[in-house]
């Protein structure tokens, strides 16, 4: 019995561990895109559809090198190709572009916290798809979110934009795609692997968006700090990342694993203001507070409820 309890606490605490980690992560590659922003000078147009394309192919010859033969299995039946190219490029894409294009705008910590709302939008979809009313947990989330959000962009006076308009309204759509995102490739989850999901996914949104960008055509010069924030973004901030966080989720389930990944804003904002020296008054942290406090409550109601 002491041996089970003993693997099952080894098991939780690595579960945690992996999650967190996964999290720090997603929030280091954040403020890697705010580094390449403003000390490197590349913009969102270049960063994003050159992560998505090395990340995808990537991991792409990660499964070819395991499973050669079911890398392209995913095209071999339209729904499946037509749904893995809604998901490449209307989640992943626009989530990856709008939430860099936010941190290009504003700073990591900010487009971090922001998309973070995500889960609350999730929330108010779900109750009107089952046509009832927000439980009182889910009501307080919902005025803790619009109020966190209110607080970030307006400091507390609505005749004044603290945040600029436009890094609201993509840090809002960055939120918007996430829901997409995540609930999207729900059908296709049933059959593949998540992980292959998301290198095919990346890889489709990848091409998309440097058809559009044609990021070739910028020129930046290849000086090692780029190539090491880059190099980060991909293998720590994406790969690594999303491992991690699948891992955590394998040992500890999804619910208590999007707890422990609400570090990700957290690294973000640390890293922003003392790596980056981005100033953050007060009411910034009080509007971040609010947004975080959202989503614990909400993960932790769906703890309960399991």
């Amino acid at each position: 019995m002491d041996g089970k309890k003993n693997r099952a606490g080894a098991s939780n605490a690595a579960g945690i561990a992996a999650t967190v980690l996964g999290g720090a992560l997603w929030g280091f590659s954040g403020a890697c895109g705010q580094y390449l922003f403003d000390v490197e000078g590349v913009t969102a147009r270049w960063l994003v559809p050159c992560r998505l394309l090395c990340a995808g192919i990537m991991m792409l010859l990660f499964f070819g090198i395991r499973e050669r033969k079911q890398v392209f299995r995913i095209w071999k039946k339209r729904r499946d190709a037509v749904d893995v190219i809604i998901y490449g490029v209307f989640g992943l894409m626009l989530c990856q572009f709008t939430y860099f294009y936010t941190i290009e705008l504003s700073n990591a910590g900010t487009a971090t916290v922001i998309q973070y709302i995500a889960p609350v939008i999730i929330m108010v979809l779900m109750c009107g798809i089952e046509r009832r009313k927000p439980k009182a947990m889910e009501l307080i989330s919902l005025v803790l979110a619009v109020s966190g959000v209110f607080l970030i962009a307006t400091h507390g006076n609505p005749g004044h934009m603290a945040l600029s308009t436009r890094a609201l309204v993509t840090g809002l759509l960055s939120a918007g795609t996430v829901v997409l995102y995540n609930v999207q490739p729900r059908r296709l989850l049933a059959y593949y692997p998540s992980p292959y999901l998301l290198a095919w996914g990346m890889t489709v949104g990848g091409i998309v968006l440097a058809a559009v960008f044609q990021p070739w055509n910028f020129h930046y010069e290849p000086g090692a700090s780029l190539i090491l924030a880059f190099l980060a973004i991909i293998l720590l901030g994406t790969v690594t990342a999303f491992s991690l966080y699948m891992h955590g989720v394998k040992l500890i389930g999804p619910a208590r694993a999007s707890l422990y990944a609400c570090v990700e804003p957290i690294a973000a904002t640390l890293l922003s203001a003392f790596w980056l020296h981005e100033p953050f008054a007060l009411i910034d942290l009080l509007g971040f507070a609010m947004i975080i406090a959202t989503i614990l409550i909400l993960g932790y109601s769906d703890l309960k409820a399991q």
